[in-house]
């Protein structure tokens, strides 16, 4: 099997990465991280120990891994979301800090908690009228309980839990869109799921190690963190309070743990921050060219992950809008790369027009012709060869479409979830999951849409591990069964 070196790979990124950033202005990036400083460079490429990773919908995830994490830390929680909105996951994390706080003043717990909850957006009119500035909007204690669905603050307060709630987006269309959680500067999750509603499919990697350092300072240089807050000293009771309260837990017929306890060394991990940019680049009329898109560490990254597959790429996308994407794609089955894709249907039809004049539904037909239009070509190379010569081949692309078991039926615009025997069913995937070459795994935030690329904050990180990347493609192979609809398959047994 053909191997990638990561020491090369890390290398040509970096190299890429310097050569193209001299266009970018550090006074316009949130955030901005510079490859040529050597303490930005070891935040970004860095090490992980990944401990887990979960799939199921977004309350059943933050059930079962992410309040448990939230209420067992002794001195500091950062949940950073994109989107916030009432929901079961919300009324679980309110439940949760309300009994926390009631068992903290039950024992009389002095060690402060600090928490905090920072989102880019809570509706349609909360964004429009946003502040403009970089500074985040900082939310009174008044506003907690009846805008934002938290618990009281004299509770809290009483509890010493010193809670913070900010908010930062950009008209038009700059989202601050990654979502984590760190709990105690130690441990972090990276959930795909927003504090929502949405019956979706997700997933979430749990690690400790030297990259919690990064992403710490990604949050930090996002949400404009003070310089005490920074130098935060632990408390000397490293127990905080111990909390054994029962959570609820809400469970979903896509549920599924990978524990990695099998990892025998740190994973080589690369943090792949994408700064927000206020100007779409749109061209709306035919004959103009697609503009390249930023040259954020991510989106180079991704690239050079593409455009450097060997023998296989699997992408998991709610949509499929960004051209360069692919043009990726259609470059790699033409080297001959095996490319799978999973995206979605009918997901999120207004934003995808609003924010890239397309949809996936489009983008994937327009693929598929591009894809005609190779075969067609080498149909007639074939036949121009001599005798002797190598056939040159493509190749297989696989493109499918995330729908919901049978049992499943759409109400009332997914605001209230679907049940089978109890659990949730997803009914659209909103994993964000790139593999390639069985050994390059990215999470995170970002899609493969023109939002994404060109114009949302978005994180990502890639870990490069053969048995973590065969590891997470079982489970989600597990997750998609029966859940998917094959509209094309390239391969003599598929079938469009």
């Amino acid at each position: 099997m053909l191997t990638w070196d990561i020491v090369f790979f890390v290398h040509d990124f970096i190299k890429r990465l310097e050569s193209k950033q001299q266009t970018l202005r550090r006074h316009v990036e949130i955030p901005h991280f510079d490859i040529t400083d050597a303490a930005d460079r070891d935040l970004l490429i860095t090490h992980s120990i990944p401990h887990s990773f979960r799939l199921g919908t977004g309350s059943s995830i933050y059930t079962d891994a992410l309040i448990p994490a939230i209420v067992s830390a002794r001195f500091e929680v950062i949940l950073v979301t994109c989107f916030w909105a009432p929901s079961q996951t919300l009324t679980a994390i309110r439940d949760a800090l309300t009994s926390l706080a009631n068992h903290r003043r039950a024992i009389k717990q002095t060690v402060p908690l600090r928490v905090r909850i920072c989102f880019s957006s809570t509706s349609l009119v909360q964004k429009l009228f946003h502040t403009q500035s970089r500074h985040p909007y900082v939310y009174s204690s008044s506003s907690w309980e009846k805008k934002l669905g938290l618990p009281d603050p004299e509770l809290l307060q009483a509890a010493a839990i010193h809670l913070e709630v900010k908010s930062l987006f950009f008209l038009p269309f700059s989202v601050m869109h990654p979502k984590f959680v760190i709990v105690d500067r130690e441990r972090a999750f990276i959930p795909s799921c927003n504090v929502s509603w949405e019956p979706w499919l997700e997933g979430c990697v749990e690690m400790t190690g030297d990259a919690v350092a990064g992403l710490l300072s990604f949050y930090s240089r996002t949400w404009n963190t003070s310089a005490s807050e920074l130098e935060l000293e632990r408390p000397l009771d490293q127990t905080g309070a111990s909390f054994d309260s029962q959570l609820v837990r809400i469970t979903s017929t896509a549920d599924c743990c990978v524990a990695f306890d099998h990892l025998a060394a740190p994973t080589q991990t690369l943090l792949l921050p994408s700064s927000s940019h206020r100007n779409p680049r749109f061209c709306p009329f035919p004959w103009q060219k697609h503009p390249e898109p930023p040259n954020t560490p991510l989106n180079v990254g991704l690239m050079e992950l593409l455009n450097g597959a060997r023998q296989s790429i699997y992408m998991q996308t709610p949509n499929l809008t960004c051209e360069a994407v692919i043009k990726s794609l259609l470059n790699a089955v033409e080297r001959g790369v095996d490319v799978n894709i999973v995206t979605g249907r009918n997901m999120m039809l207004l934003e995808q027009l609003v924010t890239a004049g397309t949809t996936t539904s489009w983008c994937v037909r327009s693929l598929l012709r591009r894809f005609r239009k190779l075969e067609a070509g080498l149909v007639r190379q074939r036949a121009d060869l001599e005798v002797g010569q190598t056939n040159p081949r493509l190749g297989r692309l696989m493109v499918s479409y995330f729908r919901p078991r049978p049992r499943s039926q759409s109400i009332g615009r997914e605001r209230q979830p679907l049940m089978t025997d109890g659990q949730e069913d997803p009914v659209h995937s909103h994993l964000k999951l790139t593999i390639v070459d069985h050994q390059f795994t990215v999470l995170g935030s970002g899609n493969m849409d023109r939002a994404s690329w060109f114009t949302s904050q978005e994180l990502g990180f890639l870990f490069h591990d053969q048995t973590f990347a065969t590891s997470i493609q079982s489970a989600v192979d597990g997750a998609l069964d029966a859940r998917l609809d094959v509209v094309f398959d390239s391969s003599p047994s598929g079938q469009e």
